[in-house]
């Protein structure tokens, strides 16, 4: 492990406040052989007190970049090109987002599709590395090599490997300044890991980054310079890909910026 020059801290929240996470995406859409990239825009509202209920606004643009095929293309095929993903406000306690539509709701009428996935009553779940939660990452060691040793054992896939699940626990926002810091020494010592001071994520923002250089996907951890937030991440392909996307091909591209704010549904200033 090395030492690193990422300033770790927290915004003070006060019980009454959420944590507003904005995510700007292009992520990879496939129809047949066709792909492209999509652009999403989510904004989440997080309660302080994570019993209360959590709002998560997700947004199409329709604005799409074509890697392989064509719209015209997919459209003949018989491809419907607007069917990717539930949009609209969806709201729910612990997070716990719905995906399955209110069989009442009729959207023929009007309804919204955001307001047709309804959240069940269900207590919070104990979470994982592939979904991690509050509870799952406050049982995480801050010790550096202790953590490194929980990624290595509880995650020795070559897909989703123990780079892929400490960006995916930093990717919910959530991870306390102290276990950030763990977590960023944990990833020097794994092979293909580098460090720059010098990275911008999608939307131009200068970012520090965590660089995993191995395996089928070069990826990109972004973090906020002044507090050592995810700031995003960016995947490249290595290799051609089976399905006809060339290496140096992204396939995943995103800026996400935080912010502490009074009520849901309130934005930060720019």
């Amino acid at each position: 492990m090395i030492e690193l020059a990422i300033a770790v801290s927290d915004r003070p929240m006060a019980p009454h406040q959420y944590r507003f996470v904005e995510t700007h995406a292009w992520w990879l859409g496939t129809f047949g052989p066709h792909q492209h990239l999509t652009e999403h825009r989510l904004r989440q509202w997080i309660p302080a007190q994570p019993e209360r209920e959590w709002v998560l606004e997700r947004e199409l643009t329709g604005a799409q970049t074509w890697l392989t095929g064509s719209a015209e293309e997919a459209r003949e095929d018989g491809f419907d090109l607007y069917d990717l993903a539930p949009v609209g406000r969806f709201r729910a306690r612990y997070g716990e987002f719905d995906t399955v539509p209110d069989p009442d709701l009729d959207l023929d009428l009007g309804g919204d599709l955001g307001s047709a996935f309804c959240p069940r009553p269900r207590p919070p779940r104990r979470g994982s590395w592939q979904s991690p939660t509050p509870e799952f990452l406050g049982r995480l060691p801050r010790d550096p090599a202790a953590l490194l040793d929980r990624l290595r054992e509880e995650n020795p896939g070559s897909w989703f490997g123990p780079f892929a699940a400490a960006v995916t626990a930093l990717r919910t926002a959530l991870v306390p300044a102290e276990l950030r810091s763990a977590f960023f020494r944990a990833l020097t010592a794994l092979p293909g890991v580098s460090f720059t001071d010098d990275a911008r994520n999608v939307d131009g923002h200068e970012c520090l980054a965590l660089v995993h250089d191995a395996g089928r996907t070069r990826t990109e951890l972004f973090l906020d310079p002044a507090d050592g937030q995810f700031a995003g991440e960016r995947d490249t392909l290595r290799t051609d890909s089976r399905a006809g996307l060339r290496a140096g091909t992204v396939i995943s591209t995103t800026a996400v910026r935080t912010a502490v704010v009074d009520a849901e549904g309130e934005l930060p200033a720019a």
